[in-house]
């Protein structure tokens, strides 16, 4: 079969490898659709933990076409989503309910071999049954999904709220419109690129901003007096400092982006504690994955729109060294 091989910093390989066999309680997926995430971006330039040779790829799905031993409620023709994310189960945080903090968290594309490849061995317990009505590549968004009904969860949206989410990307994107089926009201997103702006407009976004060419706090602006919810979905020192200048008193902020380790910003702690601020983090998707697909299955969370460019396995390298361009979502298609 094809597979990118992650070899180590800006080394990654298209190459033939074996099919690999499913063992006990595994399935073997023929890849359909895998999603190219910004942690892939991260794993290329050496800004997140994994130990190579590894095939990344975490956002994926596919059709079962063999079972190990023990699994009798997959069958092969079975279309499936995977969560990538695997807690021990046994460490302090697992046994508090804090999966997402698991001191021995493994995952499918980071640090075992994930979807980008024909083929993929995964455990059974991470397999997800797409249900009918949710194709392959809308399962293949999942994940992302899921994690971003974390951000929601994180950040307690109520109705009425004023919600503005920084960044116009896949995650964007979806925390926009799960923002909107939370309540808010309205919900605002930001990005530089009119693209990216009409499309959150399409989705169901009620207001948008050019970030670079107008200020939203100014008066008459479109946050005059803040935002009660911030989710910024970028990951930039820029727009995790914005974030905070766009709260209002007593907001809820979400830094949901995900920078790279050592970045630093400068924060008034005074502003902190004159406007009463909540400033949370959002990590996977702590049993997330489920309710993900729901709203997927019940078409409340329109994920398809965002697929704007489909590659080949053969053309991922390329994309990581040049970097993701103007899309919003890049899917690779083995």
């Amino acid at each position: 079969m094809k597979a990118c091989v992650f070899y180590g910093l800006h080394d990654i390989r298209c190459e033939e490898r074996p099919t690999p066999k499913p063992s006990a309680g595994e399935v073997l997926i023929k890849i359909e659709a895998c999603g190219v995430c910004g942690t892939d971006h991260h794993i290329f330039h050496g800004e997140f933990d994994t130990v190579p040779p590894v095939v990344p790829g975490h956002e994926y799905a596919g059709i079962v076409v063999e079972v190990g031993v023990g699994v009798t409620d997959i069958v092969p023709g079975d279309r499936v989503a995977v969560d990538p994310n695997m807690p021990c189960g046994i460490c302090r945080s697992c046994q508090r309910g804090r999966i997402n903090m698991c001191e021995n968290l493994r995952a499918l594309g980071v640090d075992v071999d994930g979807g980008f490849a024909e083929y993929c061995v995964a455990p059974r317990k991470q397999c997800y049954v797409l249900p009918e009505g949710v194709s392959t590549f809308a399962g293949a968004m999942t994940e992302p999904l899921a994690c971003c009904v974390r951000g929601i969860q994180q950040a307690g949206i109520v109705p009425g709220d004023r919600v503005a989410v920084i960044g116009g990307g896949a995650i964007g994107q979806m925390l926009a419109q799960l923002a909107r089926f939370a309540g808010a009201a309205p919900v605002v997103v930001s990005d530089p690129m009119a693209e990216r702006r009409q499309m959150a407009l399409e989705l169901g976004a009620d207001v948008v901003i050019d970030p670079l060419n107008e200020n939203p706090l100014a008066v008459g602006g479109t946050l005059q007096g803040g935002a009660d919810v911030v989710l910024e979905a970028v990951g930039s020192r820029v727009t995790t400092s914005q974030a905070v200048a766009w709260a209002a008193p007593g907001a809820t902020i979400v830094w949901f982006g995900v920078t790279p380790p050592g970045h630093t910003i400068e924060i008034e702690p005074n502003e902190v504690f004159r406007k009463e601020l909540t400033i949370r983090g959002a990590r996977i998707n702590p049993f997330t994955h489920a309710r993900a697909l729901a709203l997927l299955a019940e078409g409340r969370i329109q994920v398809e729109p965002l697929m704007t460019n489909h590659i080949s396995l053969e053309e991922l390298p390329e994309l990581l060294k040049s970097g993701p361009g103007g899309h919003i979502k890049t899917v690779v298609v083995p």
